[in-house]
């Protein structure tokens, strides 16, 4: 194919995910040696660029992100959910497979994606969003774990299931069979994630609107990853930010964050390859960096509690306990003791908090929700007792000045 069509095909593809987004858009491109080269485009300099772009193994992603930097704690809009299909490893034939995907998963356990990319191997499976903020990568999450679990069997990769990953691009090449990428365009509906999970997952509306009577009893498993990624979440951007409040003056603690923070990925991201890089990534960006020798040594146990946290035995064991289930559970009071976290800095951090700062916040909440509801704050209830008493000292004055003669309880009596 001529690279001019080529082009357009790659243009048609990034328009249609990508149309009317907002942030950075990632394009990476392998090199010999394995490694991404990345750059990162907005939306309207992205059609632009990728004729620059074309040929072997490009990628775009799905996401976009705030800042030039691809990594979930950087996500600005979640604009669709994806599944990777690598059926060609259990030696499936791909019309067999789309054949049962239309007939069994689609508008029956799975909605039925908005386009489908044939990389060469195998499928991509897209579901393009009404766009969202990062704040719901949670929910995001569960849904995405959701639709691999109902498509583990015809070879859902479990490691292609995160919020930064790149795909590739269509007009592109797959330099392992010298495959042309194209992309499959089925409607241009853009689901809300809510109702996705509201026909999917009803058993999370609890979770996302709970009743006002709390309920007793043990949660199901799909509520507790739920609950287990929002703090994994919350928890992993507390880290960025108190790096970026150091000024990445963390010399002190270099190995402890790289630690947490591939934990903390790998949980999200289920595949331990990208968290690594992704730590080493974040360790660049330190004053002082730690070598990448001392990056991976540092953290390998990390990795090891993620593969405990998979266990099926291990997380029983661990809910049985009290726990949200297998590997690190840090709490609080060890995690602001490891890193010292000031009460300043606790205030801009939305989990790693203490007592202190817990008081804080439901003092305000307790103050706000006063507002709301009409009542007066302390400045203004004086405010307002302090003129009713000037105005019963006017009026005795008044009815002083009327009635001279009049003293005592009488002269109180006129007033009322």
């Amino acid at each position: 194919m001529e690279i001019r069509n080529a082009a357009k095909q790659a243009q048609y593809h990034a328009w249609f995910h990508h149309n009317g987004a907002d942030g950075f858009i990632t394009i990476a491109k392998k090199t010999e040696q394995g490694h991404f080269r990345q750059y990162h485009y907005k939306p309207e300099e992205l059609a632009q660029q990728l004729t620059r772009w074309l040929g072997e193994d490009v990628f775009f992603s799905q996401n976009t992100f705030f800042r030039p930097k691809r990594g979930i704690e950087n996500i600005r809009q979640l604009r669709s959910l994806y599944v990777d299909l690598d059926f060609y490893l259990f030696n499936y034939d791909p019309s067999w497979v789309m054949g049962k995907l239309e007939h069994e998963f689609y508008g029956e356990s799975i909605p039925e994606p908005n386009l489908i990319i044939f990389s060469g191997q195998g499928i991509v499976l897209i579901w393009l969003l009404e766009p969202l903020p990062y704040k719901a990568l949670p929910l995001w999450q569960a849904v995405q774990n959701y639709l691999l679990a109902k498509l583990q069997d015809l070879g859902g990769d479990p490691k292609a299931a995160d919020a930064a990953r790149v795909f590739r691009i269509a007009g592109s090449t797959n330099s392992k069979n010298g495959a042309e990428v194209y992309a499959e365009y089925r409607h241009d509906y853009r689901y809300e994630l809510r109702q996705i999970q509201s026909d999917y997952l009803p058993e999370l509306n609890d979770e996302i609107n709970p009743p006002k009577k709390k309920r007793t009893g043990r949660k199901n498993k799909v509520a507790q990853l739920f609950t287990t990624y929002k703090l994994h979440y919350a928890r992993l951007l507390d880290l960025v930010k108190l790096v970026e409040l150091r000024d990445f003056e963390v010399t002190g603690e270099r190995e402890l964050i790289c630690f947490l923070y591939r934990y903390w990925l790998c949980c999200y991201t289920n595949d331990p390859t990208e968290a690594l890089n992704q730590t080493m990534t974040l360790n660049l960006q330190f004053t002082v960096p730690l070598t990448l020798k001392e990056v991976e040594r540092a953290t390998r146990s990390a990795e090891k509690a993620w593969k405990a946290r998979n266990n099926e035995e291990a997380n029983r064991i661990a809910i049985e306990k009290g726990y949200p289930g297998a590997g690190y559970n840090i709490s609080n009071k060890k995690l602001i003791n490891w890193l010292d976290v000031t009460e300043e800095e606790q205030k801009l951090l939305q989990t790693i908090i203490g007592p202190g700062e817990k008081k804080r916040r439901n003092t305000e909440y307790q103050r706000e929700k006063r507002r709301d509801q009409g009542v007066k704050t302390r400045e203004e209830y004086l405010q307002q007792e302090q003129e009713k008493t000037q105005d019963k000292l006017s009026m005795l004055r008044e009815a002083l000045e009327d009635n001279p003669q009049v003293k005592g309880k009488a002269l109180v009596s006129l007033i009322y």
